[in-house]
């Protein structure tokens, strides 16, 4: 996975260039890592360690849990290294990596959220079934494959990256390394790259989107030839109304930028819309599923009670 020139390192110009801004922006975007990864860490330890929670529908959270974890742990560590950094310098080993696993973090949290609509398609659809149907085995391979079809959908562009020929400026103008601030930089032909990234990783991203509105439009559907109550209806969708904040918190920013004209502004588009993607919404998750879930904040409250309650006795100890 070597590239063709002798570049060892490139330049992440971050956020912004006015030095003034950047304590305040370290100070903000620290606290809102430190958010994030308490939060989605409390919600994998409760889905894992309560008996309750042992459902389909929990399972995925705790995926996706972990997911914005990670997926946060990818760029901002290094993006708050460089707000005190001078040289901002980023290894060609490091770039891809990070390339590597922002791709395969994004693509497979975009398939997951599918994943987590078809299960409340089969909860509120079929619940006579729902057990049957939605096993450990089925849970478990869903899982497994979206896991995988990230990984090998970013290791394809990890790998055509690396491959290409970097004889210009190695300023990255974004506050990580990604494929079109990287092709910007390319010399030679990158039309290759470019389809990829357009159709491959484009069907990637919207494919699990129309599924979703698919789901949902079948609930819908579903529910309103079964009842034509409408407090039945809002309590039926009540149920998978988390799940659809989080949908709109990922995919507003995606839609923003491919339906926005091409300018010159349009990296500065694509900062703003990967710190939604990388920043806000891995933060967001959490609190959107505990404050409106109220299994998830009995089995927090539990917890925490329980760890009062243990630190009480070993004080008295």
């Amino acid at each position: 996975m070597l590239n063709q020139t002798s570049v060892t390192a490139f330049l992440l110009l971050g956020v912004t260039d006015i030095q003034a801004l950047q304590p305040y922006l370290f100070v903000v975007f620290l606290a809102i890592y430190v958010v994030s990864v308490v939060g989605n860490g409390a919600v994998l330890l409760v889905v894992v360690s309560d008996p309750r929670l042992h459902l389909p529908m929990y399972f995925f959270l705790g995926n996706l849990s972990c997911l914005d974890i990670c997926y946060s742990t990818v760029t901002l560590p290094k993006m708050l290294e460089n707000f005190f950094s001078t040289h901002k310098a980023i290894s060609f080993l490091g770039c891809i990596t990070q390339l590597h696993f922002f791709h395969f973090l994004g693509s497979t949290e975009a398939m997951l959220l599918a994943v987590m609509a078809f299960d409340r398609f089969v909860a509120i659809c079929r619940p006579l079934h729902y057990s049957v149907i939605m096993n450990y085995q089925l849970c478990t391979q869903m899982a497994v494959t979206v896991w995988t079809i990230g990984f090998f959908h970013a290791l394809l562009h990890s790998m055509m990256t690396s491959r290409l020929n970097f004889c210009g400026s190695h300023q990255i103008h974004h506050f990580f390394c990604d494929v079109k601030p990287l092709l910007e930089l390319a010399c030679g032909n990158t039309e290759l790259n470019q389809w990829l990234l357009n159709t491959v990783t484009g069907t990637i991203a919207m494919g699990p989107f129309f599924l979703t509105l698919l789901s949902y439009f079948s609930i819908i559907i579903s529910l309103f030839s079964k009842t034509h109550s409408c407090s039945a209806l809002r309590k039926a969708l009540s149920t998978c109304a988390s799940h659809f904040m989080v949908v709109i918190l990922l995919y507003v920013p995606v839609i923003f930028i491919y339906i926005s004209p091409t300018s010159g502004s349009s990296m500065d588009q694509d900062q703003v819309a990967a710190i939604m993607y990388t920043v806000v919404t891995p933060m967001l998750n959490p609190l959107i599923y505990t404050l409106r879930n109220k299994d998830v904040k009995a089995a927090l409250s539990s917890v925490f009670s329980r760890r009062g309650d243990l630190n009480t006795s070993r004080a008295h100890f």
